[in-house]
Protein backbone atom coordinates (compact mmCIF):
# COMPACT_ATOMS: atom_id res chain seq x y z
CA UNK A 1 0.00 0.00 0.00
CA UNK A 2 1.21 3.61 -0.74
CA UNK A 3 1.54 6.49 1.69
CA UNK A 4 -0.64 9.89 0.39
CA UNK A 5 3.00 11.39 1.11
CA UNK A 6 4.65 9.22 -1.26
CA UNK A 7 1.93 10.66 -4.27
CA UNK A 8 2.56 14.14 -3.13
CA UNK A 9 6.37 13.80 -3.53
CA UNK A 10 5.94 12.13 -7.13
CA UNK A 11 4.13 14.87 -8.32
CA UNK A 12 5.94 17.64 -6.44
CA UNK A 13 9.04 16.13 -8.49
CA UNK A 14 6.97 15.88 -12.02
CA UNK A 15 6.71 19.24 -11.46
CA UNK A 16 9.85 20.51 -10.78
CA UNK A 17 11.11 19.06 -13.82
CA UNK A 18 8.41 20.66 -15.74
CA UNK A 19 9.59 24.34 -14.45
CA UNK A 20 13.33 23.53 -14.79
CA UNK A 21 12.33 22.74 -18.40
CA UNK A 22 10.44 25.99 -19.02
CA UNK A 23 13.30 28.22 -16.84
CA UNK A 24 15.84 26.61 -19.32
CA UNK A 25 14.15 27.74 -22.36
CA UNK A 26 13.36 31.12 -20.55
CA UNK A 27 16.74 31.35 -19.75
CA UNK A 28 17.79 31.18 -24.09
CA UNK A 29 15.03 33.34 -24.87
CA UNK A 30 16.26 35.90 -22.74
CA UNK A 31 20.04 36.00 -23.77
CA UNK A 32 18.84 35.96 -27.61
CA UNK A 33 16.85 39.27 -26.69
CA UNK A 34 20.06 40.42 -24.76
CA UNK A 35 21.92 39.82 -27.94
CA UNK A 36 19.20 41.65 -30.58
CA UNK A 37 19.32 44.80 -28.39
CA UNK A 38 22.83 45.05 -27.81
CA UNK A 39 23.22 44.51 -31.81
CA UNK A 40 20.83 47.43 -32.05
CA UNK A 41 22.44 49.67 -29.67
CA UNK A 42 25.97 49.17 -31.12
CA UNK A 43 24.58 49.88 -34.67
CA UNK A 44 22.97 53.28 -33.16
CA UNK A 45 26.20 54.11 -31.58
CA UNK A 46 28.03 53.81 -34.71
CA UNK A 47 25.40 55.35 -37.03
CA UNK A 48 25.52 58.55 -34.49
CA UNK A 49 29.34 58.83 -34.52
CA UNK A 50 29.06 58.84 -38.34
CA UNK A 51 25.82 61.74 -38.26
CA UNK A 52 27.72 63.34 -35.59
CA UNK A 53 31.64 63.78 -37.54
CA UNK A 54 29.46 64.70 -41.04
CA UNK A 55 27.21 66.99 -38.97
CA UNK A 56 30.70 68.52 -37.33
CA UNK A 57 32.42 69.03 -41.16
CA UNK A 58 29.29 70.88 -42.39
CA UNK A 59 28.92 73.02 -39.60
CA UNK A 60 32.44 73.88 -40.70
CA UNK A 61 32.75 74.13 -44.05
CA UNK A 62 29.40 76.53 -43.90
CA UNK A 63 31.80 78.92 -40.99
CA UNK A 64 34.57 78.51 -44.28
CA UNK A 65 31.71 79.77 -46.65
CA UNK A 66 30.77 82.45 -44.63
CA UNK A 67 34.64 83.67 -43.57
CA UNK A 68 35.30 83.87 -47.26
CA UNK A 69 32.65 86.20 -47.83
CA UNK A 70 34.16 88.31 -44.96
CA UNK A 71 37.61 88.14 -46.40
CA UNK A 72 36.40 90.32 -49.50
CA UNK A 73 35.07 93.05 -47.84
CA UNK A 74 38.26 92.68 -45.58
CA UNK A 75 40.56 92.63 -48.53
CA UNK A 76 38.07 95.59 -50.03
CA UNK A 77 39.06 97.98 -46.57
CA UNK A 78 42.68 96.62 -46.96
CA UNK A 79 42.36 98.60 -50.76
CA UNK A 80 40.80 101.43 -49.34
CA UNK A 81 43.02 101.99 -46.71
CA UNK A 82 46.67 101.11 -48.10
CA UNK A 83 45.47 101.43 -52.20
CA UNK A 84 46.76 98.26 -54.20
CA UNK A 85 47.52 95.20 -52.35
CA UNK A 86 48.59 92.53 -53.97
CA UNK A 87 48.24 89.74 -51.35
CA UNK A 88 46.83 89.53 -47.57
CA UNK A 89 47.11 86.24 -45.87
CA UNK A 90 45.79 86.37 -42.51
CA UNK A 91 43.85 83.62 -39.54
CA UNK A 92 40.63 84.11 -38.42
CA UNK A 93 39.36 83.55 -35.24
CA UNK A 94 42.98 81.61 -34.83
CA UNK A 95 41.31 78.64 -37.19
CA UNK A 96 40.78 79.91 -40.42
CA UNK A 97 43.61 80.41 -42.73
CA UNK A 98 42.75 83.13 -45.23
CA UNK A 99 44.97 83.34 -48.15
CA UNK A 100 43.44 86.40 -50.94
CA UNK A 101 45.23 86.96 -54.47
CA UNK A 102 44.02 90.29 -56.17
CA UNK A 103 44.71 91.16 -59.84
CA UNK A 104 43.47 95.06 -60.42
CA UNK A 105 41.45 96.19 -64.14
CA UNK A 106 42.30 99.27 -65.68
CA UNK A 107 42.57 100.57 -68.83
CA UNK A 108 45.95 102.56 -67.66
CA UNK A 109 48.36 102.30 -65.17
CA UNK A 110 47.19 103.75 -61.41
CA UNK A 111 49.41 104.62 -58.61
CA UNK A 112 51.50 101.92 -57.18
CA UNK A 113 49.74 99.20 -58.99
CA UNK A 114 51.47 97.22 -60.90
CA UNK A 115 49.46 93.84 -60.58
CA UNK A 116 46.48 94.62 -62.93
CA UNK A 117 45.29 94.09 -66.42
CA UNK A 118 45.04 96.48 -69.00
CA UNK A 119 41.60 96.05 -70.72
CA UNK A 120 39.74 98.59 -72.96
CA UNK A 121 36.58 98.63 -72.13
CA UNK A 122 35.70 101.16 -69.39
CA UNK A 123 32.75 99.06 -67.92
CA UNK A 124 35.43 97.15 -65.89
CA UNK A 125 37.65 99.81 -65.53
CA UNK A 126 38.93 100.48 -61.57
CA UNK A 127 37.79 96.68 -60.48
CA UNK A 128 39.58 94.02 -58.46
CA UNK A 129 39.61 90.30 -59.37
CA UNK A 130 40.08 88.50 -55.90
CA UNK A 131 40.99 85.08 -55.79
CA UNK A 132 39.95 83.69 -52.35
CA UNK A 133 41.17 80.44 -50.48
CA UNK A 134 39.83 79.67 -46.88
CA UNK A 135 41.26 76.58 -45.30
CA UNK A 136 41.15 75.52 -41.77
CA UNK A 137 44.02 75.48 -40.05
CA UNK A 138 45.42 71.80 -39.14
CA UNK A 139 46.76 72.54 -36.27
CA UNK A 140 43.78 72.45 -34.60
CA UNK A 141 42.12 69.35 -35.27
CA UNK A 142 39.16 70.24 -35.77
CA UNK A 143 37.63 68.63 -38.45
CA UNK A 144 38.59 64.60 -39.84
CA UNK A 145 38.97 66.15 -43.29
CA UNK A 146 40.84 68.90 -44.57
CA UNK A 147 37.96 71.83 -45.57
CA UNK A 148 39.01 74.03 -47.92
CA UNK A 149 36.50 76.40 -49.45
CA UNK A 150 37.94 78.72 -53.24
CA UNK A 151 35.81 81.92 -54.11
CA UNK A 152 36.55 84.01 -57.11
CA UNK A 153 34.88 87.76 -57.16
CA UNK A 154 35.13 90.63 -59.03
CA UNK A 155 34.64 93.88 -56.86
CA UNK A 156 34.36 97.64 -58.61
CA UNK A 157 36.94 100.06 -57.22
Amino acid sequence: MQRKNSILELNSLIIKNASSKRSGFAMIAAIIVIIIIATIMTLSLSLTAQTSKRTVDMYIYEQVALHAKSAAELAMLEIAKNGCTNNLNTTLDGIYDVNISMRYIYTATVGACNDYFNITTPDQNGSVLMDITVSVNTAQNISTEPIRYFRRTIQKL
